[in-house]
């Protein structure tokens, strides 16, 4: 029913549509352009036991737009997590581009997977901005799962729950609210998704803090955000200890 409600207020846009046409040329103008993360795009952490070998893949969250190392943004702190909570060593590695959709992850940066024993996907910001029709993104998501597969294995995959727009404070009334609900019913469909292919985890975490975890662009997260963001993603992805994939809470 939510879903449903969601999708029914999405005409909304069209309605606002020369307003919110100014507010997004006017953001993109005075929104600072941060460079990608920079280092090694592979790196460890220590552990005991075999090494568990996690694949990280997308937009500009992936490579670490807002952090200065990739070993200081999602991939490394993500490892990091996956160490303090397996007790085993991560070696990790990460593939993707900024302003890249689900499509061009697919087609691009996927077949750059080595082989991995887990997986986590960051997109959906570009193709929310791109206003991709519902149907299209949940085609895309499903063939990247596909495509990280190909490459990577048979893995068990997370796919990161959409952020949260409505509080990001770079955008301003209306445009805010309409892209905010328009991710509201993208992550829905990521549930979807989620819940029609195997071993694939959609992780929508509450995370009624993190808007005080931004960059300088007060767009992408800065370093502390990605922690942030890494440890409760990591906390809500059971499989990686053995058990099955959590349900999502209902009303999240």
């Amino acid at each position: 029913m939510r879903f449903a409600l969601l999708r029914a207020v999405q005409p909304l846009a069209l309605v606002l549509a020369p307003i919110l046409l100014v507010q997004g040329r006017g953001v993109r103008a005075r929104t600072p352009r941060l460079p990608e993360a920079t280092g090694p795009e592979r790196g460890a952490v220590d552990g005991n036991g075999p090494v568990l070998r996690l694949a990280v893949v997308g937009d500009s969250t992936a490579m670490g737009v807002g952090a200065e190392r990739h070993a200081e943004a999602m991939p490394g702190f993500t490892a990091a997590a996956l160490a303090a909570a397996t007790g085993r060593p991560v070696a990790w590695q990460v593939a993707g581009r900024t302003g890249a959709t689900a499509r061009r992850v697919s087609r691009e940066h996927a077949p750059r997977l080595d082989p991995a024993d887990a997986v986590l996907v960051l997109v959906g910001i570009n193709d929310l901005l791109k206003l991709s029709p519902l149907r299209t993104w949940e085609r895309d998501l499903a063939d990247l799962v596909a495509a990280v597969r190909r490459s990577a294995g048979p893995v068990p995959v997370l796919i990161a729950g959409m952020p949260h727009v409505h509080r990001f404070p770079t955008l301003p009334q209306p445009l805010r609210a309409v892209l905010g609900l328009r991710a509201l019913a993208m992550d829905h469909a990521m549930r979807r998704v989620a819940a029609r292919l195997p071993d694939v985890t959609h992780l929508r975490v509450g995370t009624p803090d993190l808007h005080r975890y931004f960059a300088a662009d007060r767009f992408h997260p800065s370093r502390e955000g990605y922690r942030l963001w890494a440890e409760r993603l990591v906390s809500g992805w059971r499989i990686l200890s053995g058990d099955r994939p959590p349900e999502p809470a209902a009303g999240r």
